[in-house]
């Protein structure tokens, strides 16, 4: 099989280094890890650069580098990245800014760098650097704070700044590689994905995004990651802009590009964080143990409070403290003082405090059921003070680890409370130390989800569109479209104000007389229901049609048996795909905020189970002896408006709002559409 292209950069062999402070910090760097390959600076007007002799042109290097670390301005970044390529470098990794993201002038002078990089791999520009730390290899222009390692966590980020904090970090958790991509000109985080998943001495991939190119090669890797058992964890930062047209519908004050990534993350098997510590807390236990079983978590501490702190923390995650069942729980009871009340979480109180012996005769017992993880609670005194008590809960709890085969995670309620000591013996001992107790739930809550995850169809891509040339189809003409795909429509007709009742008579009595050409109808009181005689039209219409002149006038049969009222949203989100969103409709839809998303193609049963996450889920299933929605038929719907917009390429955006859920059918009284008049239509 062909190694991947960034194979060189990864495990390199030989590397050169083209500038000066910059090229001379990175040998330091590469001296520190201990690379034992050929390191070549090059410097037009040095005899030597950090001790070695320096090369006057990249023309008179020995060989061809595996990899160089080009830190000159950015009009000598172009040159030389051309005659690198030239040589048959590896790969260039680019330290100087003033590409792109500098505005029109700096986009051309990065495309005249990718060209003069003829394939061959550039990283940046505008980037901080690359290390592997597998080989001692440090393409790294200031310090950093990686060990030379076999096998790891590979991290990789746009933000060179972020990168540099996360070599800091000072968990005992092996980092291999740390890959900064600036501008991704050429070299994408989809591509080092793959990469890194080539190189075995990665277990374990981070990643921080602020954007993807290309969201269906980021999925073929992310699926290949699953596959193999790579833990994917991602923290995704920013968020773009959403055009003018795109913001007449509801879904673009509630779901942006933040939801449509989180949408493909979880479909794609990625586990998403909110937070730099989260994203590390996460890997360093994922990268431990994998996938956890499942969410069933047991808690010991040797506090009430501390027990009451981690049930109420997980009370909004996926995770559970299940109760022991009779047997479980009688023969903890039994390794127990009789004054101690025996529930998960668990308070195992200070009777045995001290007493190893009889803490792993009570903590092997607990973690002797059918439990996913177990989670000790356990802060250290501070430096200089006598914690010698502390030390036989610590170690009974690995001893009951370690027995029982169940995953163990030490976690201390404040950061400072937890002292690399016990941090580096809970790693030795093949368990897990956090620094905090919601940050073990989560991470604990990540590892659970990564484990339940399943394989889904592939995501359906969404073409780009300009906002500045869309147009919105309102309410009657997108209705006839929702009509193309049999979606259930109140009867209706639309007609000049004259005729409202007449039409009203045809249709049957009661009715609803709307505006036409208005988005948000309830803004401009645009809109009379239940209008049960032609004396309550004729009055709709005059203040309808009078000061608005409204010239056309929709009119509609009133749907009156609601179970409830939701949204439902289909959009373009490139480069992510299609966005489905799910929510509270109605006036609801501004001011609830009910909302889940989800990646196109879906299927029923993903549709039941977004259903079931949201607030109003109660009313749909028949509240307080109440009538449950027709569930079947809100699928349906959601189903046929899927098929709609991947049959019509012109369409950017379809909304209900609300689609009424009735005990039988549903029915869409409010549409919206946006196009493309610049889609290729067939």
């Amino acid at each position: 099989m062909d190694q991947h292209r960034l194979h060189r950069l990864l495990a390199s062999r030989s590397l050169a280094f083209v500038g000066g402070r910059e090229a001379e910090v990175a040998i330091g760097q590469c001296l520190a890890l201990g690379f034992d390959g050929d390191l070549w600076p090059v410097h037009h007007r040095r005899d030597k650069v950090a001790g070695l002799p320096a090369f006057a042109s990249v023309e008179d290097l020995p060989a061809p580098p595996d990899a160089v670390l080009v830190a000159v301005n950015r009009w000598a970044t172009v040159e030389t990245v051309g005659r690198l390529a030239a040589l048959g470098t590896g790969a260039a990794v680019c330290y100087a800014s003033g590409f792109a993201e500098v505005g029109a002038e700096g986009a051309e002078l990065q495309n005249a760098l990718v060209a003069a990089a003829d394939g061959m791999p550039v990283i940046g520009p505008n980037c901080y650097g690359t290390v592997a730390a597998t080989v001692g290899a440090a393409l790294w222009p200031d310090q950093h704070g990686l060990r030379r390692v076999d096998r790891g966590v590979a991290l990789v980020t746009q933000s060179g700044n972020i990168a540099l904090n996360l070599t800091l970090q000072t968990r005992p958790m092996a980092i291999s590689h740390v890959l900064t991509l600036g501008n991704q000109a050429d070299v994408g985080i989809e591509e080092c994905v793959e990469a890194l998943l080539d190189d075995p001495s990665v277990s374990s991939i981070g990643l921080h995004v602020e954007a993807l190119r290309d969201a269906g090669r980021f999925e073929t890797a992310c699926r290949r990651a699953f596959a193999a058992g790579v833990p994917v964890v991602a923290l995704k930062t920013g968020s773009s802009p959403r055009g003018a047209s795109i913001a007449a519908s509801h879904t673009s004050s509630l779901v942006g590009d933040a939801a449509a990534y989180a949408a493909l993350f979880d479909r794609v098997g990625v586990r998403q964080v909110g937070s730099i510590p989260e994203l590390l807390d996460t890997l360093h236990l994922m990268n431990r143990f994998g996938a956890i079983g499942g969410p069933r978590l047991v808690s010991l501490s040797c506090s009430g409070g501390e027990a009451s702190v981690v049930a109420d923390r997980a009370e909004s995650m996926g995770v559970e403290f299940p109760a022991f069942d009779i047997d479980h729980a009688a023969r903890i009871a039994g390794t127990l003082n009789d004054l101690v009340s025996v529930s998960n979480p668990l308070d195992y109180h200070t009777f045995i405090w001290g007493d190893r012996e009889r803490l792993a005769a009570t903590f092997t017992t607990v973690l002797d059921g059918p439990l996913d993880a177990a989670m000790l609670v356990l802060d250290f005194p501070s430096g200089g003070l006598d914690d010698s008590t502390w030390w036989p809960t610590f170690e009974a709890f690995i001893e009951a680890s370690q027995t029982t085969g169940t995953p163990g995670v030490i976690a201390a309620s404040m950061a400072e409370n937890l002292p690399r000591a016990a941090e580096a013996a809970a790693a030795d001992a093949g368990l897990v130390a956090v620094r905090g107790i919601e940050a073990a739930l989560l991470a604990l809550e990540g590892s659970a989800w990564w484990g339940a995850h399943r394989e889904q169809e592939p995501v359906l891509p969404a073409p780009s569109f300009d906002p500045a040339v869309t147009r919105i189809v309102h309410e009657p003409e997108a209705k006839d479209l929702l009509a193309e795909v049999g979606i259930p429509l109140p009867a209706r007709e639309t007609v000049p104000p004259f005729e409202a009742v007449e039409a009203a008579s045809r249709i049957g009595y009661p009715v609803v007389v709307k505006a036409t050409g208005v988005a948000h109808k309830t803004e401009v009181d645009g809109v009379a229901v239940d209008l049960v005689d032609g004396d309550g039209v004729a009055q709709a219409v005059d203040r309808l049609a009078g000061p608005s002149g409204q010239t056309r006038l929709l009119v509609e049969e009133y749907v009156g048996d609601a179970v409830a009222e939701l949204l439902i949203n289909i959009r373009r989100e490139p480069p992510v795909g299609w966005l489905l969103t799910l929510g509270s409709g109605g006036r609801l839809a501004e001011v609830a905020a009910d909302v889940v998303s989800l990646i196109l193609p879906v299927g029923p049963a993903e549709v039941t189970e977004a259903l079931q996450r949201l607030a109003v889920w109660p009313l749909l299933a028949g509240h307080r002896g109440g009538p449950a929605a027709d569930l079947d038929a809100i699928v349906e719907v959601v189903i046929r408006l899927q098929r709609l917009v991947t049959d019509r390429p012109e369409l950017v955006e379809v909304e209900i709002n609300p689609l009424l859920a009735r005990p039988s059918g549903a029915i869409a009284v409010d549409a919206l559409v946006t196009v493309d008049d610049f889609a290729v239509v067939d």
